[in-house]
This record gives structure tokens, sequence and C-alpha cells, in this order.
């Protein structure tokens, strides 16, 4: 059983699930969550070439959460309810470049919990921060073509595909095609409506 960790700040995602931060806080309990998907999450994400130890984990949570103060990345977890506190069970990354008021959003959920709903709304709390009171214009996202479950997370949130980048992707054994989706924020708004 994964890690459970403690929170002091949650976005709610029902009474089941919140968004919470994804800071050093969380070692433990998110290295356990990447220990767990890190094959799966290999078929999707260049980069991902070997599990990350314990410190790289807490490394690149610190580097999160110093670009989350300076305003360049919302890093958060999806968690569910667990004894005395959260179970980290995925993950939501807004890299946010203000020079453009636009951003990247990537998401990936636990095999576990796969299914319920919970990377839809974790994405649409993000995006509402994005359009709200981040000021965003514009939020993208790329998934690599077979990635049949990615992109319907963005076309049930109102993304529009734009388009396929060839060969965009590097993997070890060899390169994949990305669709790329946009999202505008009057698009947003008025589906919210």
């Amino acid at each position: 059983m994964a890690a459970v960790t403690a929170a002091l700040y949650t976005w709610p995602l029902g009474g089941d699930a919140a968004l919470i931060p994804r800071t050093p806080v969380i070692t433990e309990a998110y290295q356990a969550l990447l220990e767990t998907n890190y094959e799966r999450l290999a078929r999707w994400f260049p980069g991902f070439d070997k599990t990350p130890t314990v410190e790289e984990t807490r490394a690149d949570l610190q580097r999160r959460g110093r670009e989350w103060v300076e305003g360049s990345q919302l890093p958060v977890a999806i968690a569910v309810r667990a004894e005395n506190g959260w179970r980290p069970v995925g993950e939501v990354n807004l890299l946010i470049d203000r020079s453009t008021h636009s951003a990247e959003v990537g998401y990936w959920i636990d095999a576990g919990f796969v299914g319920r709903g919970l990377v839809t709304r974790a994405v649409a709390v993000v995006l509402d921060q994005a359009f709200g009171p981040l000021a965003l214009q514009r939020v993208w996202l790329g998934a690599i073509t077979a990635n049949e479950r990615s992109r319907s997370v963005a076309v049930r949130l109102g993304f529009v595909q734009e388009g396929v980048l060839r060969e965009a992707a590097a993997f070890r054994d060899g390169r994949r095609d990305v669709v790329v989706f946009g999202l505008l924020a009057h698009e947003w708004r008025t589906a919210a409506n």
C-alpha cells in the first residue's frame, strides 16, 4: 500500500479526493506512487529511463515548490482520502509561460484509479485556476497519439485538437507522434456557463 501524507492545503475534488501541493512534504508517498507506476508511465512519457531515487524525487519536488512560489508552475498531486491524511494517486502539472499568458498541462493517474473521473475533475480544477486567478489566455497539452485515455480527457474538457507533431517524442525504442490540443480562456468560460 502506498504511503499516506498530511496536507495543509487542498483543492477539493468532491468528498473522496483532493488536489494537494507536490512539495517535499509528500516525498515518501510520492516516491511510492512513482515506483508503482513507473513502467506504465514510461510508455507515455519520454525521459522515464529509470525509476528516480528518493533523493532525486525530493530534489524534483523542491524545485517544483520553488517554481510554484515563483509563479512558473502549478504542481499538484491527485490524492484520495486515507487514514490520517491523503494518499497521492496521480498528478496534474501546469507549466506557466507568463510572457505568452499560456501554459502546458500534463497529467497521469495510478493504474488502479483509471476510469473513475479523477483526472477529468482534477484538470478542470486546474483549468479554473489557469483561466481564473492566473489570468491565462491559453492552455495546451500534448499526448502520444496512441494514448487514447489522455486524449479523451482533453476532448471531455473541451480542448480542440490542433495538429500532430510527427515523431516529436523520443523514446528509447524510437520516436512517436504527439497530438496537440489547445483550449482558450473564452472557450473554458463559455463551457462553464
